[in-house]
């Protein structure tokens, strides 16, 4: 056993204070294969037209229904129209939570979150003083736009020698080298 600083029988050894790289390995596993999941998930969706979708609608749902206070003066924002931005604001968040949770429907939810964001600048104090209206409306556009792609994965080739094409007889095009009609394998037209 190597010799120790440490004589105390409930001394730590050593190996618990190292912080390199290499003895993080344990807590690196778990949260890097989270991690790939959580970048897996989020690449087969449209999260960023998703999210900026749903913070779009918090603030067109609470402008509306905010008391500021400035000293010991209170000024409410409510509006006539406070029940429309409570739903405007309402269905933004489920759009947004569409588009995360049913891509296959992210036209659908773009486009309805592009026009309520249009409906909330008449309707909710401009849009929730034009942060919602801008996330709501860029996050409708990312929604729209969004399209999967799989990943490409390179053609395998197959190698074939020269020599052993050689030794394989005559070419394809080659007279006599086709099926029995004389076609070479090949549809002709007329």
């Amino acid at each position: 056993m190597p010799d120790t600083a440490h004589t105390e029988p409930n001394a730590l050894p050593e190996e618990l204070y190292d912080m390199s790289a290499e003895a993080q390995v344990g807590l690196g596993g778990k949260l890097g294969r989270m991690r790939q999941g959580f970048r897996g998930w989020r690449g087969r969706r449209p999260f960023w037209g998703g999210l900026l979708t749903l913070l779009g609608g918090i603030p067109i749902m609470y402008f509306p229904y905010a008391n500021l206070t400035l000293g010991t003066m209170t000024i409410r924002m409510a509006t006539t129209a406070g029940a429309g931005s409570l739903i405007i604001g309402v269905l933004l968040i489920v759009l947004g939570l569409t588009m995360w949770f049913q891509p296959q429907s992210r036209v659908f939810a773009g486009v309805a979150a592009i026009l309520l964001a249009l409906v909330s600048l008449v309707v909710s104090n401009f849009g929730g003083f034009v942060m919602g209206y801008l996330l709501s409306l860029i996050g409708g556009a990312l929604g729209v736009s969004w399209v999967y792609e799989k990943p490409v994965r390179p053609a395998r080739r197959a190698k074939v020698p020269a020599a052993r094409e050689a030794a394989d007889g005559p070419a394809d095009d080659a007279p006599g080298a086709g099926p029995v009609d004389g076609t070479n394998g090949r549809h002709r037209a007329g």
